[in-house]
């Protein structure tokens, strides 16, 4: 219906949402919880807002602090903020650490369907480096577990150790030298706009032949990694690693779908030297 419908009821004040997430990084970026109002004011409302202890397991003081704990929604205006900043040097970079805000304000401004709490998640998100992601890189994928023999001459291999370098031609990209079968090198791009989706991008890349693969020549010949659409693939900055969905394709000359092998979810952890000669050292 195109018909504008004007909201006519009370006059609610609540947390925009009831759950928030948000990165701590280490320029120390704060970020706003927001809070709603149903009807517009002629006049400032403040009201506070306070931490349920019980329900957090972050520490005020430590891993973040509150920089108000009054909040004004302006006359004329809907919404108003908390303001908060996380402590990144004391967060670690697998904690799951959380708080719970509640509003202090009258019953008749209380709203029994959304109640007066928010819970806010924090996780911490280390400065980007795109050089993290070259040298060795141990490569773990469930295509391995289906093809293991094909790949690594040997069924009792899950994973492969490979190079990879920062490509000079291309921003935040890395090459990585045969992550499936030698010879067949594959591009990661790295999108860094937004630290909240710390996601990755490749191109229909050949990562080997169907005769590499299944000891015959199907369609073209060309094993095709591809990226699904309906499958997001990430990377951690602070700990090193992609986790990247990819299915794996044949196509026919004519650029039509010969066939699927499968969608397989693929780890690449970057190692150092010294775990890189331990891999090498167990035929890696």
């Amino acid at each position: 219906s195109e018909k504008k419908v004007s909201y006519s009821g009370p006059d609610y004040l609540m947390f925009s949402d009831t759950i928030y997430s948000y990165p701590v990084q280490e320029n120390g970026e704060t970020f706003k919880v927001p809070v709603s109002a149903t009807v517009k004011s002629d006049r400032d409302r403040t009201f506070a807002v306070e931490i349920i202890d019980s329900k957090s397991n972050a520490i005020e003081g430590k891993h973040y602090r509150l920089l108000n704990n009054n909040v004004i929604i302006k006359a004329g205006e809907m919404a108003g903020y908390v303001e908060v900043q996380g402590i990144y040097e004391n967060i670690g970079v697998s904690d799951s650490l959380g708080f719970a805000l509640r509003l202090i304000i009258p019953e008749e401004y209380k709203w029994d369907n959304y109640g007066t709490d928010a819970n806010v998640v924090l996780y911490k998100v280390c400065p980007f480096d795109i050089n993290a992601f070259s040298g060795y890189c141990k490569v773990t994928s469930m295509y391995f577990l289906d093809y293991a023999s094909a790949v690594n001459n040997t069924v009792n291999f899950s994973k492969r150790l490979i190079r990879t370098e920062v490509s000079a031609d291309e921003e935040n990209t890395v090459i990585l030298h045969g992550p499936y079968y030698e010879g067949y090198d594959v591009k990661l791009k790295f999108k860094t706009e937004d630290v909240t989706e710390p996601f990755i991008e490749m191109e229909n890349s050949q990562c080997g032949t169907t005769g590499e693969a299944f000891g015959t020549i199907y369609g073209d010949g060309k094993l095709m990694m591809t990226q699904p659409t309906g499958y997001i693939s990430y990377y951690s900055s602070c700990e090193n690693f992609v986790m990247q969905y990819t299915s794996i394709q044949v196509f026919n000359k004519d650029g039509s779908l010969y066939g699927t092998v499968g969608t397989y979810v693929t780890v690449y952890e970057w190692i150092s030297d010294g775990e890189a000669e331990d891999m090498m050292e167990q035929g890696y």
